[in-house]
Protein backbone atom coordinates (compact mmCIF):
# COMPACT_ATOMS: atom_id res chain seq x y z
CA UNK A 1 0.00 0.00 0.00
CA UNK A 2 1.02 3.61 -0.52
CA UNK A 3 1.36 4.32 3.21
CA UNK A 4 4.33 2.00 3.59
CA UNK A 5 6.52 4.53 1.79
CA UNK A 6 5.29 7.53 3.77
CA UNK A 7 7.46 9.06 6.45
CA UNK A 8 4.93 10.67 8.74
CA UNK A 9 7.32 12.79 10.74
CA UNK A 10 7.44 15.46 8.04
CA UNK A 11 3.75 15.55 7.19
CA UNK A 12 1.09 17.69 8.80
CA UNK A 13 -1.74 16.18 10.76
CA UNK A 14 -4.32 16.81 8.05
CA UNK A 15 -2.19 15.08 5.44
CA UNK A 16 -1.51 12.15 7.77
CA UNK A 17 -5.20 11.55 8.19
CA UNK A 18 -6.04 12.31 4.58
CA UNK A 19 -8.54 15.05 5.35
CA UNK A 20 -8.92 18.51 3.91
CA UNK A 21 -7.21 21.25 5.91
CA UNK A 22 -10.27 22.89 7.42
CA UNK A 23 -11.34 24.01 10.86
CA UNK A 24 -14.81 22.46 10.53
CA UNK A 25 -14.39 18.70 10.27
CA UNK A 26 -16.89 15.86 10.22
CA UNK A 27 -16.04 13.81 13.35
CA UNK A 28 -17.30 10.56 11.82
CA UNK A 29 -15.18 11.03 8.69
CA UNK A 30 -12.14 11.95 10.77
CA UNK A 31 -12.59 8.82 12.88
CA UNK A 32 -13.03 6.66 9.78
CA UNK A 33 -9.81 8.01 8.28
CA UNK A 34 -7.97 7.52 11.56
CA UNK A 35 -9.03 3.86 11.82
CA UNK A 36 -8.15 3.29 8.18
CA UNK A 37 -4.65 4.71 8.63
CA UNK A 38 -4.18 3.03 12.02
CA UNK A 39 -4.87 -0.40 10.56
CA UNK A 40 -2.21 0.26 7.93
CA UNK A 41 0.45 1.20 10.48
CA UNK A 42 -0.50 -0.95 13.46
CA UNK A 43 2.75 -2.21 15.04
CA UNK A 44 1.43 -5.81 15.14
CA UNK A 45 1.54 -5.87 11.33
CA UNK A 46 5.29 -5.28 11.54
CA UNK A 47 6.13 -7.86 14.21
CA UNK A 48 8.16 -9.97 11.77
CA UNK A 49 9.82 -7.07 10.01
CA UNK A 50 13.22 -5.55 10.63
CA UNK A 51 13.86 -3.47 13.74
CA UNK A 52 13.92 -0.31 11.60
CA UNK A 53 10.51 -1.13 10.07
CA UNK A 54 9.03 -1.95 13.49
CA UNK A 55 10.34 1.34 14.86
CA UNK A 56 8.95 3.27 11.89
CA UNK A 57 5.56 1.60 12.44
CA UNK A 58 5.63 2.58 16.12
CA UNK A 59 6.64 6.15 15.27
CA UNK A 60 3.99 6.49 12.58
CA UNK A 61 1.31 4.96 14.78
CA UNK A 62 2.20 7.39 17.55
CA UNK A 63 2.10 10.34 15.15
CA UNK A 64 -1.31 9.22 13.84
CA UNK A 65 -2.62 9.10 17.41
CA UNK A 66 -1.29 12.61 18.05
CA UNK A 67 -2.89 13.86 14.84
CA UNK A 68 -6.24 12.32 15.68
CA UNK A 69 -6.26 13.61 19.27
CA UNK A 70 -5.49 17.09 18.00
CA UNK A 71 -7.89 17.26 15.07
CA UNK A 72 -10.88 15.70 16.81
CA UNK A 73 -10.93 18.47 19.44
CA UNK A 74 -12.09 21.80 17.95
CA UNK A 75 -9.98 23.90 20.34
CA UNK A 76 -6.82 21.85 19.79
CA UNK A 77 -7.51 21.85 16.05
CA UNK A 78 -7.75 25.65 16.03
CA UNK A 79 -4.56 25.94 18.07
CA UNK A 80 -2.81 23.58 15.65
CA UNK A 81 -3.85 25.62 12.61
CA UNK A 82 -2.87 28.86 14.34
CA UNK A 83 0.53 27.39 15.16
CA UNK A 84 0.98 26.13 11.60
CA UNK A 85 0.12 29.62 10.35
CA UNK A 86 2.77 31.20 12.58
CA UNK A 87 0.60 32.52 15.41
CA UNK A 88 1.90 32.45 18.97
CA UNK A 89 -0.47 30.30 20.98
CA UNK A 90 1.32 30.52 24.31
CA UNK A 91 -0.53 30.22 27.58
CA UNK A 92 -2.81 33.05 28.59
CA UNK A 93 -1.26 34.78 31.59
CA UNK A 94 -3.46 35.36 34.62
CA UNK A 95 -2.79 39.10 34.52
CA UNK A 96 -4.04 39.39 30.92
CA UNK A 97 -7.70 39.96 31.74
CA UNK A 98 -9.73 40.57 28.59
CA UNK A 99 -11.00 44.16 28.92
CA UNK A 100 -14.64 43.16 28.51
CA UNK A 101 -14.34 40.82 31.52
CA UNK A 102 -12.84 43.31 33.98
CA UNK A 103 -16.12 44.04 35.75
CA UNK A 104 -17.05 40.35 36.04
CA UNK A 105 -13.59 39.48 37.36
CA UNK A 106 -13.76 42.28 39.94
CA UNK A 107 -17.17 41.06 41.17
CA UNK A 108 -15.94 37.47 41.20
CA UNK A 109 -12.89 38.38 43.28
CA UNK A 110 -15.09 40.25 45.76
CA UNK A 111 -17.43 37.27 46.13
CA UNK A 112 -14.48 34.86 46.48
CA UNK A 113 -12.95 37.03 49.18
CA UNK A 114 -16.27 37.19 51.04
CA UNK A 115 -16.76 33.43 50.88
CA UNK A 116 -13.19 32.77 52.00
CA UNK A 117 -13.73 35.05 54.98
CA UNK A 118 -16.73 32.96 56.02
CA UNK A 119 -19.64 34.85 54.44
CA UNK A 120 -21.79 31.98 53.11
CA UNK A 121 -24.17 34.44 51.44
CA UNK A 122 -21.45 34.98 48.82
CA UNK A 123 -22.08 31.41 47.61
CA UNK A 124 -25.18 32.58 45.73
CA UNK A 125 -23.15 35.30 43.95
CA UNK A 126 -20.55 32.71 42.96
CA UNK A 127 -23.19 30.38 41.57
CA UNK A 128 -24.63 33.27 39.54
CA UNK A 129 -21.14 34.17 38.33
CA UNK A 130 -20.56 30.57 37.28
CA UNK A 131 -23.80 30.54 35.27
CA UNK A 132 -22.78 33.81 33.64
CA UNK A 133 -19.35 32.40 32.74
CA UNK A 134 -20.96 29.27 31.30
CA UNK A 135 -23.15 31.47 29.08
CA UNK A 136 -20.05 33.40 27.99
CA UNK A 137 -18.27 30.16 27.17
CA UNK A 138 -21.20 28.96 25.06
CA UNK A 139 -21.18 32.32 23.24
CA UNK A 140 -17.46 31.98 22.57
CA UNK A 141 -17.97 28.45 21.22
CA UNK A 142 -20.75 29.65 18.89
CA UNK A 143 -18.49 32.45 17.62
CA UNK A 144 -15.67 29.93 17.11
CA UNK A 145 -17.96 27.88 14.88
CA UNK A 146 -18.71 30.97 12.81
CA UNK A 147 -15.00 31.75 12.48
CA UNK A 148 -14.27 28.12 11.53
CA UNK A 149 -16.77 28.39 8.66
CA UNK A 150 -15.37 31.77 7.59
CA UNK A 151 -11.80 30.48 7.49
CA UNK A 152 -12.81 27.30 5.67
CA UNK A 153 -14.52 29.39 3.01
CA UNK A 154 -11.87 32.10 2.68
CA UNK A 155 -8.67 31.52 4.65
CA UNK A 156 -7.59 34.92 5.97
CA UNK A 157 -5.07 35.88 8.63
CA UNK A 158 -7.59 38.34 10.07
CA UNK A 159 -9.96 35.46 10.78
CA UNK A 160 -7.19 33.52 12.49
CA UNK A 161 -6.16 36.59 14.51
CA UNK A 162 -9.74 36.93 15.75
CA UNK A 163 -9.83 33.21 16.47
CA UNK A 164 -6.63 33.47 18.52
CA UNK A 165 -8.17 36.25 20.61
CA UNK A 166 -11.31 34.19 21.06
CA UNK A 167 -9.30 31.16 22.21
CA UNK A 168 -7.53 33.35 24.77
CA UNK A 169 -10.89 34.62 26.01
CA UNK A 170 -12.20 31.05 26.15
CA UNK A 171 -9.23 29.88 28.21
CA UNK A 172 -9.61 32.80 30.59
CA UNK A 173 -13.32 32.07 31.09
CA UNK A 174 -12.55 28.37 31.69
CA UNK A 175 -10.02 29.39 34.35
CA UNK A 176 -12.67 31.55 36.05
CA UNK A 177 -15.13 28.65 36.05
CA UNK A 178 -12.48 26.38 37.58
CA UNK A 179 -11.75 28.94 40.27
CA UNK A 180 -15.45 29.22 41.15
CA UNK A 181 -15.85 25.43 41.13
CA UNK A 182 -12.90 25.05 43.47
CA UNK A 183 -14.47 27.44 45.98
CA UNK A 184 -17.96 25.97 45.65
CA UNK A 185 -16.78 22.37 46.04
CA UNK A 186 -17.81 20.87 49.35
CA UNK A 187 -15.00 20.67 51.87
CA UNK A 188 -13.65 17.14 52.15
Amino acid sequence: MWLRNVVFSVNGYYELLGVERKLSLDPAELQRRFYERSREWHPDKFARKSEAERQRALDNSSRLNDAYRTLRDPVKRAQYVLSEEGFDIGEQRAKDVPAELLEEVFELNMALEELRSGDETARESLEAARSNFERMLAEVDRRMGTLFEAWDTTPARETLAELRGLLNRRKYIQNLIQEVDKELAPAA
